[in-house]
């Protein structure tokens, strides 16, 4: 894409920062770019998600607007060219949940409680309007790329399909409903500490972008069942505890939501991390597959999940080094 830095540079310049120095910001597994500005004492973040690759920024901005009237701290929408997919948004620092819990771990508890206690009050406000559901049938067709990319051996037509109504018929069982925003990406790496705010609003959010309406046990899955860092299974299961009581839910019918979604999520996560390897040219996400694995397998401990615990077993393998090295050879050169 020859003209995109051109295109950037033009959007800068036309919404007052031209002059700003720019510095690349990491970015993630999708086609987005980051860059940060400095003009002077002000601070911003360039967006460029680019429409030729798949990209949009209009549900970026629509959810930040709407977490930002629920008093959180999403970051603030500044300059916007949706059609030409660049966005000017407020810079919320470096301090992620995970650098700051690599550095000092004592300060897990802390983080953790604050972050539930977000989800709670997120999931207590109204849905915004025209936000698509992410129910079972769709949870069930994503679970299926653990065959489409994972273990592609084992997808033919006929067992892809019975895979994804498994996990249809179990989430749809476990975890029915859509009633409140899931943000989807909700974990150490997304979420950034403000210390000068105060209350939900110290939590600054990021990567929301692909946001639905969902069940209330997905988000929490996400944060507590992180695929990058582990999270010692006590503070999990203070978090669960303390969301529960928070908000009202019947203990044994959430733990059962939270063990399928919990499965659900680590199958497609599975896929998707093969699939950014084998398509994409990203073979990084390989190294978080045993992590994952390992989650998959204690949510399907629970007694509700005996069906696609043996499905499982049966056809997937285990990640193991042998599996890894062979994706990690069938991985391309990354696409610049």
């Amino acid at each position: 894409m020859p003209d995109r830095a051109a295109d950037a540079t033009a959007f800068l310049a036309e919404v007052g920062w031209g002059r700003a120095a720019r510095a690349h910001l990491a970015g993630d597994a999708s086609n987005r770019r980051y860059e940060r500005l400095r003009r002077g004492a002000d601070r911003a973040v360039l967006m460029d998600a680019p429409p030729a690759r798949g990209e949009d920024v209009r549900p970026f901005a629509r959810i930040a607007r709407h977490l930002r009237g629920l008093g959180l701290s999403a970051p603030a929408i500044m300059a916007e060219d949706s059609a030409a997919g660049f966005l000017l948004i407020e810079d919320l620092g470096d301090d992620l949940f995970a650098r700051l819990l690599a550095a000092d771990p004592s300060r897990e508890a802390e983080l953790y409680v604050t972050a539930t206690q977000l989800l709670a009050h997120l999931h207590a406000a109204p849905l915004p309007e025209g936000i698509a559901p992410y129910d079972a049938p769709l949870m069930g067709d994503l679970a299926a790329l653990a065959l489409d990319w994972y273990a592609p051996t084992e997808a033919t037509p006929r067992a892809r399909t019975e895979f994804a109504d498994l996990v249809t018929g179990m989430c749809d069982a476990l975890a029915p409903g859509a009633g409140v925003l899931v943000l989807r990406d909700y974990h150490a790496e997304n979420l950034l500490w403000l210390p000068e705010r105060t209350g939900l609003a110290r939590v600054g959010l990021l990567d929301f972008q692909d946001a639905m309406a969902g069940h209330p046990a997905y988000d929490l899955v996400s944060l507590l069942q992180d695929a990058r860092r582990d999270v010692p299974e006590a503070t999990e299961r203070a978090m669960r505890a303390q969301y529960v009581t928070i908000t009202g839910q019947d203990g044994a019918r959430f733990s059962a939501a939270y063990a399928a979604l919990g499965a659900q999520r680590a199958l497609r996560i599975l896929g998707v991390f093969a699939r950014l390897c084998l398509r994409d040219g990203k073979p990084r996400y390989l190294d978080y597959m045993p992590r994952v694995w390992e989650h998959l397998q204690r949510n399907l401990a629970h007694p509700e999940l005996a069906p696609l615990r043996r499905r499982i077993a049966a056809h997937l393998p285990a990640p193991d080094t042998a599996m890894r090295e062979e994706l990690r050879r069938r991985c391309p050169a990354p696409t610049p």
